[in-house]
């Protein structure tokens, strides 16, 4: 029998007005916003929860917006999206692709602002057939993890209703039209770390005058490899990535300074903790090594939090998932070491699931090498790629997850 949830949510997403969706993601996708100067993006979707009979507030951990829409007694069911792109130059050759130099949507926020505003709409449309209160959040500056402490910061739940729960979703490759939930941890944490390497600067052609930064450097960037292999336990996953390396001005100077930045990622307090121990130790070790004049300095970035789902709220939510989509199309893929802010909106207490929507379109799946799906997986274009377009064909379905799932409390 199908649940009172699944059947209202088919009910209310039977006419979605599709063309319009498509048209609002192609325009967002055009028009892409760095963390925090999402002002455009935000004022987009302000206009549309406004015009679907939500009050809206403007402004909340700066580009933040809130819509809220009280109906009778019931739980408070909070849905986010986030609204920032990346500092990635655009490849995917689509006709509505970035006209912004050097910013491109590369990880699908336009998106999920799409699926928000037609889930808002549908339930606003629909809320003769519910009872409580919806809050939807279009949330700046994921990719930098800020984003949800500035809203908490600047008093999202003293200046609106706390939620009983929270949902949020994230496009991901793979076949469209797959929903993956976890019921625990889905994502990792993350830190990401500078380290500054001092040295004595010179000519290059007396480099025995000299303590070359950028050989040491190097040898910090080599030995860094080792941390994963050789001192985090195989039943303990991590990941250390040395993103960017910055040193010297010209081919005949030895520059003073090197810099290297590198991010972790990790699944528990104690393996991130032993990582930043290890860091710092190889580079004051290779620092001393080479003779350097000063110790080296680690400086700790942007971080965020593990992304662990109450499993009793995703067991419902993917429940309710299985009955509008279909029981194959729900898995559960284990945790992925990619890393949210969406949890720092719980407060380490409030429930939440969190889940992926597949969107590889088919053509471009089924090119792709390999026999089985991890294959297929590790070759389509990826979140952060510069090729990485979501099919259209996941508008809908997108809109349907968020709706079934507030539904799922509400009804």
């Amino acid at each position: 029998m199908t649940s009172a949830a699944a059947r209202t949510a088919l009910d209310l997403t039977a006419d979605l007005a599709v063309p319009a969706l498509e048209d609002l993601y192609r325009d967002l996708h055009r028009h892409p916003e760095p963390a925090f100067k999402e002002h455009r993006t935000a004022g987009v979707l302000a206009q549309r929860l406004t015009a679907a009979g939500y009050e809206t507030t403007e402004g909340i951990g700066g580009t933040g917006v809130v819509g809220l829409l009280r109906n009778g007694d019931g739980p408070t069911v909070l849905l986010r999206a986030d609204m920032d792109a990346l500092p990635v130059e655009e490849r995917t050759g689509l006709p509505y692709a970035s006209t912004t130099p050097g910013l491109m949507h590369a990880c699908g926020h336009d998106l999920h602002v799409t699926w928000l505003a037609g889930a808002a709409a549908a339930l606003a449309a629909g809320r003769d057939t519910w009872s409580g209160t919806l809050l939807v959040l279009g949330q700046p500056a994921e990719e930098t993890g800020g984003g949800a402490a500035a809203m908490i910061e600047d008093g999202l739940y003293d200046r609106f209703p706390r939620p009983d729960v929270l949902l949020g979703q994230h496009v991901a490759p793979g076949p469209a039209g797959l929903y993956a939930h976890v019921p625990g941890l889905i994502m990792s944490a993350s830190t990401d770390v500078e380290i500054v390497v001092h040295g004595e600067g010179g000519h290059g052609s007396r480099p025995e005058t000299t303590v070359d930064p950028i050989v040491t450097a190097a040898h910090i960037v080599t030995r860094l490899q080792t941390v994963v292999s050789r001192e985090i336990a195989p039943r303990e996953s991590a990941v250390l990535t040395v993103g960017r390396i910055e040193a010297g001005t010209a081919p005949n100077i030895i520059p003073a300074t090197a810099r290297i930045w590198l991010n972790l990622r990790t699944q528990s307090p104690a393996v991130r903790d032993r990582m930043v121990a290890a860091v710092r130790r190889i580079a004051e070790g290779e620092c001393r090594a080479a003779g350097c004049p000063r110790e080296p300095e680690l400086i700790l970035g942007d971080e965020f939090p593990v992304t662990v789902n109450d499993p009793d709220t995703d067991h419902r939510v993917a429940a309710v998932h299985r009955e509008v989509f279909g029981a194959a199309t729900v898995f559960d893929p284990g945790p992925a070491m990619g890393s949210e802010d969406f949890s720092r909106l719980a407060l380490d207490e409030l429930p939440y699931s969190y889940w992926f929507v597949t969107s590889t379109p088919a053509e471009t799946w089924n090119a792709a090498p390999g026999t089985d799906l991890m294959e297929k997986f590790d070759a389509v274009p990826s979140n952060h790629s510069p090729h990485f377009a979501p099919d259209l064909s996941t508008v809908a379905p997108g809109v349907r997850t968020l709706v079934s799932g507030a539904l799922t409390y509400l009804t």
